[in-house]
């Protein structure tokens, strides 16, 4: 990867400038057109470096809530579990993990009682009998930062 590249990593991983023109402001960052910033972006992305750019927000500061869940899958049923468990708009991450508790998703919903009701759904609809409900009792850190 070319240090320019690894430049406007840096700069959009934590820094993405709110402004009408962001790409042009990071071009100004890292000596660059605002074109080549947006192409060397897209390669990025393209090349699967770059997985989206958005924004991040604190699911509790816009009244929602959110949990860590985890299943006991069989090896022969994870594929139809993950698709069902990936169907929820509210579920934003899922991995395949090497426990005994081997799926483990977030699930942010309006509402407990909401997840708890889709996480029954999903008992229902999969089979899958053995999931927990892990919400956070306090967070100590949300962040991740990549010095590339």
């Amino acid at each position: 990867m070319e240090p320019i590249d690894k430049a406007i990593l840096n700069r959009i991983q934590s820094d993405f400038p709110i402004t009408k023109r962001p790409f042009r402001s990071i071009g100004k960052d890292v000596n660059l057109p605002e074109e080549e910033v947006l192409k060397r972006i897209i390669r990025l992305k393209e090349n699967g470096i770059i997985r989206r750019i958005g924004g991040n927000f604190v699911p509790e500061k816009l009244g929602f809530v959110s949990t860590l869940c985890a299943a006991r899958v069989p090896e022969d049923r994870i594929k139809a579990f993950a698709e069902w468990v990936n169907r929820y708009p509210g579920v934003t991450h899922n991995y395949l993990r090497d426990n005994p508790y081997n799926m483990w998703f977030t699930f942010i919903a309006p509402s407990v009682e909401e997840i708890q009701e889709r996480l029954k759904e999903i008992s229902q609809a999969t089979g899958i009998t053995d999931i927990l409900n892990l919400p956070a009792t306090r967070v100590f850190k949300i962040r991740a930062h990549f010095d590339v």
